[in-house]
């Protein structure tokens, strides 16, 4: 495990999603603790329009649900969203905002925060690709389990568009495919092994 960059040690979890996302945040956050020790980033990769997750999913977790900002420190015991038209950075325990590099076509927003969590964050790395369009995320989950995380994909029957999870199982690299509740309780076996 990587040592020394941040000495900031717990574990990150990356829910990656689009369409039909909010679906499956809203039963994953239900089903998770408010002091497991984790910090949740929900990276959905809408591009035209505002998200509102961050209006929205306070109703379903009692952790604090931020809009991340550019240099905003990352915390345990917390949910928070990415803006839209935003790439996704970690360096030096904040969070990087940078202009979206790929503003046409299918945004590739989950792979590029994925693929910055693997190379610049010292703790456990959990990353999760639920319901959406296209296949963001799935080409960064080698690169997670390369530095020991552990990759879910969600069960496709339970996804509203299947899409990216079938694309992240395409990949190879999916180590659980589960319902949004079954990934809640290995979010938290992971979080309790690291304690």
């Amino acid at each position: 495990m990587k040592v020394g960059r941040t000495g900031r040690q717990f574990p990150i979890v990356c829910v990656g999603g689009s369409a039909g996302g909010l679906d499956a945040y809203i039963r994953l956050l239900k089903h998770l603790p408010n002091d497991m020790g984790v910090a949740i980033v929900i990276v959905n990769h809408v591009r035209k329009f505002a998200t509102r997750l961050h209006e929205i999913l306070p109703g379903f977790t009692t952790m604090p649900v931020e809009l991340i900002s550019d240099s905003l420190q990352i915390e345990p015991n917390h949910v928070f969203i990415i803006p839209a038209q935003r790439d996704l950075h970690v360096l030096h325990g904040d969070f990087r905002l940078e202009p979206i590099s790929k503003p046409r076509g299918w945004p590739d927003v989950i792979t590029v925060f994925l693929r910055s969590l693997a190379e610049h964050w010292d703790g456990k790395l959990i990353a999760v690709i639920v319901s959406g369009y296209d296949g963001d995320g799935a080409e960064a989950l080698r690169s997670i389990k390369e530095v020991g995380g552990t990759t879910i994909a969600q069960r496709l029957d339970t996804a509203q568009q299947p899409d990216m999870p079938e694309s992240a199982i395409a990949s190879g690299f999916v180590d659980f495919v589960l319902s949004p509740e079954d990934i809640a309780k290995t979010i938290v076996q992971i979080a309790h092994a690291e304690q």
